[in-house]
C-alpha cells in the first residue's frame, strides 16, 4: 500500500510539474509583444480592441492560442502556429501545407476581423489568435525546416540541461534573463519614429523572410548536441529583443489597419 501511495504521489508531482511548464511555455515573449503593441495602438483601435476583449489587455490574451491547444476541438489550428520551408526556398515558392500555415492563418484572422458581418464572438476569438500568431512568426524557428520540425529535433544543452533549438528560442533565452514581461517590454531597443515606420509598414511575407533568414543562421551556428551558456546568450539576446520589438510594432500596425484604417 505504501509503495502504491508513493507511486501515485510521484505521478501527481510529475503531472503538476509538466502542466505548469506547459502553461508558461513561451508566455513571456508573447506578453512582451502584446505589451508593445498595446502602447502603439491608435485611440480608436485601442477602444475597439478593449471592447472586443472585455477590457483584457493584448498581453493577457497573447497566450490564448497556446492555452486552447489542450482542447481537441481546436486541433485543426495546430498548423496555424508555424510554416516550414526548405533552407533556400522562400514562402511563395515553397510547398504549402494543405492544412494551412501561419501565413494563411494571419490572413484569415484579418479577413474575419475586417468583415462587417462577423459576429462579435468570432471577432474576439480571432483577435486573440492573431495576437499570438504575429508573435509566433517573429520567433525564427516558427519559420524553420520541416525535417527537424522547426528545430524541435535538434537536441542541445542549455547550461547543462537538455533542451532543443526551438525551445531555446521560444523560452530558454528569455527566461534566463529573469525579467517579467513588463520589465522586458520596457527595455527593448529604442527606435526613432522613422525606424518604427519602416518596421510597421513591412508586408507580411517580409516578416516570414526575416525569420527564415535568422533561422538559417541559427541552424548553421547551433548543430546537434551543442553545449550552450553565457556566450550564446550574450551573442543572441539582442536579436531576441529586436524580434520582440518588431513583433509588437507589427501587431499594432495590423490592428490599427483593421480597426482604424486610413481614409
Amino acid at each position: 500500500m505504501k509503495t502504491y501511495t508513493h507511486i501515485v504521489l510521484l505521478l501527481l508531482l510529475f503531472t503538476t510539474t509538466q502542466n505548469t511548464y506547459a502553461e508558461v511555455w513561451g508566455s513571456t515573449g508573447h506578453r512582451v509583444i502584446g505589451a508593445v503593441a498595446q502602447k502603439h495602438l491608435t485611440p480608436k483601435a485601442a477602444q475597439q480592441v478593449k471592447e472586443l476583449l472585455g477590457g483584457m489587455s493584448l498581453a493577457f490574451v497573447s497566450t490564448y492560442a497556446d492555452e486552447i491547444r489542450s482542447d481537441n476541438r481546436y486541433d485543426h489550428l495546430a498548423p496555424w502556429h508555424y510554416v516550414n520551408m526548405d533552407q533556400n526556398t522562400r514562402y511563395n515558392e515553397a510547398d504549402k501545407n494543405p492544412k494551412s500555415d501561419i501565413v494563411t492563418a494571419i490572413q484569415t484572422c484579418i479577413e474575419i476581423l475586417k468583415n462587417p458581418v462577423s459576429s462579435q464572438e468570432d471577432k474576439a476569438f480571432y483577435l486573440k489568435l492573431i495576437v499570438h500568431f504575429i508573435g509566433d512568426i517573429h520567433q525564427p524557428l516558427h519559420a524553420g525546416r520541416k525535417e527537424d520540425r522547426g528545430g524541435n529535433s535538434i537536441d542541445l544543452f542549455w547550461f547543462g540541461k537538455r533542451t532543443n533549438l526551438h525551445r531555446l528560442w521560444d523560452s530558454d533565452l528569455i527566461e534566463h534573463y529573469n525579467m517579467s514581461y513588463s520589465e522586458l517590454a520596457a527595455h527593448l531597443p529604442k527606435q526613432t519614429a522613422d525606424e518604427k515606420a519602416v518596421v510597421m509598414t513591412a508586408p507580411l511575407l517580409d516578416w516570414v523572410d526575416q525569420s527564415q533568414d535568422l533561422a538559417n543562421t541559427l541552424y548553421d551556428k547551433t548543430p546537434q548536441g551543442t553545449r550552450l551558456g553565457y556566450v550564446y546568450h550574450y551573442q543572441h539576446f539582442e536579436t531576441v529583443r529586436e524580434q520582440l520589438l518588431d513583433g509588437g510594432l507589427r501587431l499594432a500596425a495590423t490592428l490599427n489597419a483593421i480597426f482604424d484604417p486610413a481614409d
